[in-house]
């Protein structure tokens, strides 16, 4: 799934390559994406993409319409869905119901992209709204841990009375907007904590490590997406990645062996030596914890 990182790294490309673009066709080929219908979609032919900006982990594009309202084209990739960027956008017909595809724009210098997503179970999101915040994905985000008043004692806050398992409250989009599954792992790696450990329950030292973790974690991973087109963005995604995805491999600090533990739809890493004191944790549809 694209986290901040990537999406910020295909905000930056789009800031940059779409900027004053005019769109000359919007094509939505799954239906079943575009969760909005006012304004319409078709609202955006012609429009000039004026900004791009990211919310958590939603993309937004600006434009401005030939009658000088803005609007804002504005979607989430979830977990299978990503962009695909074309200086020359292919000619060929999509055909609703028989393509990965779910929505393609086409801009006036002959350039466009796809949303694409793969797999059967479609959670990809396309919103045409006024104002970013008419996507109640949006209104319900947390603060952004890279704002700069996102400090130690904000952190602290989050935390505090939240009798939930760290991995999940650093997961949830309305307490911390753009950590997921992914982040979550390195970031409670980096900071050598349980993903079982309770919010509410950690000490002062224990935040510290956290908070420290957080913010090293996502900023190296931003400035790892910096500048690359997003074709590359997935390849530097899981380069960059300690434990999550890396079952069975060489933890890079300890050198113990990264572990799994399996949910219904995904799964998290850790390292056993570095996060839980040597202890193997179950996996979580069969018993909580191996004693």
């Amino acid at each position: 799934m694209p986290e901040m990182p990537e999406v910020q790294g295909l905000v930056d490309f789009l800031g940059e390559r779409a900027r004053g673009l005019r769109v000359s066709r919007a094509t939505v080929a799954n239906i079943a994406a575009l969760k909005t219908y006012d304004p319409p979609v078709d609202a955006l032919t012609e429009a000039e993409i004026t900004a791009a900006e990211r919310h958590g982990k939603f993309v937004d594009l600006a434009a401005r319409t030939p009658t000088g309202d803005t609007l804002h084209l504005v979607f989430h990739l979830a977990k299978a869905g990503w962009l695909r960027w074309y200086d020359r956008l292919p000619a060929t017909v999509i055909k609703p119901g028989r393509t990965p595809i779910a929505l393609r724009i086409a801009f006036d210098d002959g350039a466009g992209f796809d949303l694409t997503e793969a797999g059967t179970k479609k959670s990809l999101a396309v919103y045409v709204v006024r104002a970013p915040d008419d996507v109640p994905g949006i209104a319900r985000l947390g603060p952004d841990p890279l704002d700069p008043g996102f400090d130690r004692d904000t952190l602290a806050g989050l935390l505090a009375g939240r009798r939930t398992q760290i991995k999940g409250v650093l997961r949830d989009q309305s307490v911390i907007a753009g950590v997921g599954n992914a982040y979550s792992d390195e970031i409670l790696h980096a900071a050598r904590m349980s993903p079982y450990a309770l919010a509410a329950g950690l000490d002062d030292a224990e935040i510290d490590r956290l908070y420290a973790a957080l913010r090293e974690t996502i900023t190296d991973a931003v400035a790892a997406a910096s500048g690359k087109p997003p074709a590359d963005l997935k390849d530097a995604k899981r380069r960059g990645m300690q434990v999550h995805g890396r079952r069975g491999e060489t933890c890079p600090v300890c050198g113990d062996e990264v572990r799994s533990v399996f949910f219904a739809d995904n799964s998290l890493e850790y390292c056993p030596t570095c996060q839980t004191g040597g202890k193997i944790l179950a996996d979580r549809r069969l018993s909580r914890l191996l004693k």
